[in-house]
């Protein structure tokens, strides 16, 4: 049990005894630098249950609690705060029982199953930076979730059919003369990608003409002769045309190879992956279900709808009237379609923009009225767009900025700021591109994680760099601090110290420590790998603070010199297990 979990309990009992009253919960807080104390108990809030002078009460507690812990050696009130005095004692065996736990902060394993979805790309493009905040939030969010005990399953839906497919393949089979990644050198997604942008060039040619020769631009965007062709493409394939299929599975095996190298380099994975030609008919049978249970209702034309004016929103088409599906048709179909593939799944994760927040906010309504017990537990990980300081990027035009390019940009960056800083002295040139990479992309899943989801994020790579500050680079120079101190120390550090006096600094750094459990169960809760990132900046401070303040291996007294070896590793395992689960990993040098 840690010290709030001991508190809380004490202060409700001791209310109880003094006012023969049960109140629900306790209020903490930290205490303030300025007053005595280690963690501050808030008395107004208890008002509600016993009227009185906050100042008076407070000190009845105060009383109470000294007298009944152990931990608790003094205490002062001020207004209505409670600050409690901990022992040196309590700190120093709390910290003996997590020094040597390698899964310190992990809760145990329970039945509650999630499956996180993120990715889920097109396979007429690369992946670009709006994908790298997409998959880094799902990536660490599915770590975060196994963390507070979940069994998680990762996956993503490959957008690889419709249109937009066909657009990349007819522009290659009109301009692209058999090329193929090997023939070119390029990755496949950024081959078919560049067919994707030429498609969209020689459309808008064939719009302007259309346009010169007297005809209105929107008759002309649909008469079109390339877009005319994509679309009767888009029916061959639908018909099951054996020429265009293998074309279509050509190319979309180019791009799944070229994804899965951008996937490996940026460290994320999956462990299943679905397709929306395998998934774009699912969902129809449920349709007819809940025909017959009410859930929806047909309109003479024929289509039929969900009614959500109970919920205030506008009613929902699911089916056309022609019988054809629409993007919720199979939404909700695959959704239940999963519920089947994952064994004892008690909910969903969607890592998607926000700009289908009343997508999934349809969806989640409809499955909860298609009767499913995991609906309730479905949660749309919605976020901001990404903007760098040149601005919007679009697809069609080629002016997106490339993930590949962008992981090659950080790691030059890192190279660049290592170099005019100048600490690399004696690593081999291998050494030192590990190294690049570690800083570089550390930095870019710092960056873009610290930020609560839901903002809108302006990525600046050179101010990501940043070897000072709440940063990727700042934090993984502590680590590698840490790594230095016990390179350097020639001692066995291994004895259990059990009586010492704590300096003040030592004691402010296991109190951090304690909140890393805490943390982790928050941040599952919200779905927010920002609590960890900041949590683990909170906790580099601290220990910079610990280790300008106090002495470690330069320390006479033996039993203090092994206590602070013991707690800077552990400082240190705490941020390599927290930076795990946003995905960035640390260095042994910088």
């Amino acid at each position: 049990m840690n010290i709030q979990s001991l508190i809380e309990a004490k202060v409700k009992e001791g209310f109880l005894s003094l006012y023969e009253t049960e109140i629900p919960s306790v209020e903490f807080q930290a205490t303030r630098k300025d007053f005595e104390g280690d963690i501050t108990v808030v008395v107004f809030p208890l008002l509600r249950y016993k009227k009185g002078n906050p100042v008076q009460i407070g000190n009845d507690l105060g009383n109470y609690l000294v007298e009944k812990v152990d931990e608790i050696t003094g205490f002062n009130v001020v207004k209505g705060f409670l600050n409690l005095v901990i022992s040196d004692r309590f700190y120093i065996n709390f910290f003996n029982t997590i020094a040597a736990n390698d899964t310190y902060g992990f809760a145990e394993k329970n039945d509650d199953a999630r499956m996180v979805e993120y990715s889920s790309p097109n396979t007429n493009k690369p992946l670009h930076l709006g994908h790298v905040r997409n998959v880094l939030l799902g990536y660490s969010v599915s770590e975060i979730l196994k963390a507070a005990g979940h069994t998680v399953y990762k996956t993503q839906i490959i957008n690889d059919r419709g249109i937009h497919i066909c657009k990349s393949m007819l522009a290659w089979k009109r301009f692209g003369n058999n090329e193929t990644p090997a023939s070119t050198g390029l990755k496949g997604d950024k081959l078919v990608g560049n067919y994707y942008v030429k498609f969209d060039q020689e459309y808008k040619k064939e719009i302007s003409e259309l346009v010169e020769g007297g005809m209105s631009e929107d008759d002309a965007k649909k008469q079109a002769p390339l877009f005319l062709e994509a679309q009767e493409m888009l029916r061959k394939w639908e018909s099951g045309d054996a020429e265009t299929v293998k074309l279509w599975e050509t190319m979309n095996g180019w791009v799944y190879e070229g994804f899965d190298v951008t996937y490996k380099n940026i460290g994320v994975d999956f462990d299943k992956l679905y397709y929306e030609s395998n998934t774009y008919l699912l969902g129809k049978d449920i349709i007819e279900e809940g025909l017959k249970n009410n859930v929806f209702y047909k309109k003479e034309d024929g289509s039929v709808w969900c009614s959500l004016k109970e919920d205030k929103l506008d009613d929902k088409l699911v089916l056309r009237s022609d019988g054809t599906a629409v993007y919720m048709t199979q939404d909700i179909g695959t959704a239940i379609q999963r519920a089947n593939d994952f064994s004892g799944l008690n909910g969903m994760v969607y890592t998607v923009g926000n700009e289908q927040d009343h997508h999934f906010k349809v969806l989640f309504l409809i499955l909860k009225k298609l009767g499913y017990s995991w609906a309730d537990q479905l949660y749309h990980l919605s976020y901001g767009m990404v903007d760098l300081p040149s601005g919007k990027m679009k697809s069609r035009e080629g002016t997106v900025v490339d993930a590949d390019d962008l992981m090659d940009e950080m790691t030059n960056t890192a190279r660049e700021i290592s170099q005019e800083l100048g600490k690399l002295e004696g690593y081999s040139d291998e050494e030192k591109e590990k190294l690049y990479n570690i800083i570089g992309l550390g930095a870019l899943k710092y960056f873009i994680l610290k930020v609560d989801p839901k903002k809108r994020i302006l990525f600046d790579p050179k101010a990501s760099v940043d070897f000072q500050g709440n940063s990727g680079p700042f934090i993984q120079m502590a680590y590698a601090r840490v790594q230095s101190i016990l390179r350097k120390t020639t001692f066995d550090y291994s004895k259990v110290i059990t009586d010492i006096e704590l300096h003040e600094k030592e004691k402010e750094l296991i109190k951090q420590l304690e909140l890393y459990p805490e943390v982790i169960q928050q941040a599952a809760k919200n779905y927010s790998p920002a609590l960890i990132a900041n949590y683990t900046f909170d906790l580099v401070k601290e220990f910079n603070s610990f280790y300008q303040n106090v002495s470690i291996l330069g320390e006479e007294n033996e039993d203090k010199k092994i206590f602070r070896v013991q707690l800077a590793k552990k400082v240190a395992d705490t941020i390599e297990s927290a930076f795990k689960l946003l995905g960035i990993n640390v260095p042994e040098r910088m």
